[in-house]
C-alpha cells in the first residue's frame, strides 16, 4: 500500500516546490537589491559629502583619485558607511521579521529574513572577500587600526567564522519563514533546502548578473559567492532541525506577482539610472 500512496504525494507536492523557488528566488534577488543599493547610494553620499570623486555605475562605485589623494578619515568613512548602514538595515528587518512577521503567514517574513542575511553578508562576507582582494571594506579596518597586513588577515577569517556561525543559527528563523506544509513537511527538507536555499542563491546571482552585464563586476560576484559561508550552515541547519509547521493556517501557495512585478521594475530601473554610470564629487 505505501508505495500507490507515496506517488501521488510527490506528484502533487511537485507544483508547490517550483511556486516556492521562484517565490525564494524573487525574496532573494530583491532584498539584494533594496540592500546593496542603500549600501552604495550611503557611499555615494558620503564620497560626495567629502568631495571624493568617481562615478556609480551597474556593478560597482568606482574613484578617480589616486591613491596619494586619500586622506584616512575619507578611507574610513566612505568604505565604512556602507556596510553600517546594510547592518541597521539588516538590524531593522530582522527585528520586523521575528517580532512582528515570523507567526503571519505570507511572503513578507521570506522577504525581511533574505534583507537580513544580506544584510550579514555585506559586513562579514565582504570584510572575508575583499581582504583577499585588497579592496573595498578591507581599508576600513586596515586604516582605522593601522595595525599591519597580519591583523587584517586575521579578521578576515573571525568574520569568515562569524558568517558561518550566523548562517547557523539562522536555520530555524528560515524554515519559520515559509508557511506550506507540503513544503515544510520534514520528509521533504532536503528537497525544501534546495528548492528555497541554493536554487535561489545560484538562480538569483544569474539574474543579477545578467541584468548588470557586461558590467558585472568581479569583486561584486565574489561577494555573492561569499554568502556560501552563510547559507551552506544554514542549509544543515535546517536538515537538523525537526519541527514541519508554522502558522496554524498557512496561504495556498501562490507565486507572488506582485514581488515579481517589484523586482522587474528595480532590474529595469536599475539599469537605467546607472547605465551610463552617475559621477559624483565633482
Amino acid at each position: 500500500m505505501q508505495p500507490a500512496t507515496t506517488a501521488p504525494v510527490i506528484s502533487n507536492s511537485r507544483p508547490k516546490f517550483i511556486i516556492s523557488t521562484l517565490n525564494s528566488t524573487v525574496a532573494f534577488t530583491l532584498a539584494y537589491l533594496l540592500v546593496n543599493g542603500l549600501h552604495q547610494l550611503a557611499t555615494v553620499l558620503m564620497a560626495e559629502r567629502l568631495q571624493v570623486r568617481g562615478a556609480w555605475g551597474l556593478s560597482r562605485v568606482t574613484y578617480s583619485l589616486a591613491d596619494n589623494e586619500w586622506w584616512r578619515t575619507a578611507v574610513i568613512a566612505v568604505y565604512g558607511v556602507g556596510p553600517l548602514v546594510a547592518a541597521a538595515l539588516g538590524l531593522v528587518a530582522y527585528q520586523w521579521y521575528w517580532r512582528r512577521e515570523r507567526a503571519q503567514r505570507g511572503l513578507l517574513k521570506l522577504l525581511l529574513l533574505w534583507v537580513a542575511l544580506h544584510a550579514i553578508n555585506a559586513g562579514l562576507g565582504a570584510l572575508f572577500t575583499d581582504t583577499f582582494l585588497r579592496t573595498g571594506f578591507y581599508y576600513v579596518p586596515s586604516w582605522l587600526l593601522g595595525l599591519g597586513a597580519a591583523v587584517s588577515w586575521v579578521l578576515a577569517v573571525v568574520a569568515g567564522v562569524a558568517q558561518v556561525g550566523a548562517g547557523w543559527w539562522a536555520s530555524a528563523a528560515f524554515l519559520q519563514a515559509h508557511d506550506s506544509r507540503t513544503v515544510m513537511r520534514y520528509t521533504n527538507r532536503q528537497r525544501m533546502v534546495v528548492s528555497t536555499i541554493f536554487v535561489p542563491w545560484l538562480a538569483g546571482t544569474a539574474l543579477l548578473a545578467l541584468a548588470k552585464a557586461p558590467d558585472f563586476s568581479l569583486v561584486e560576484g565574489l561577494h555573492l559567492a561569499s554568502l556560501g559561508l552563510l547559507l551552506v550552515p544554514m542549509a544543515i541547519g535546517c536538515l537538523d532541525e525537526l519541527f514541519s509547521s508554522t502558522v496554524r493556517s498557512p496561504r495556498q501557495t501562490r507565486v507572488a506577482w506582485g514581488l515579481l512585478a517589484l523586482l522587474g521594475l528595480g532590474l529595469l530601473s536599475w539599469r537605467l539610472l546607472l547605465s551610463p554610470a552617475l559621477p559624483f564629487g565633482s
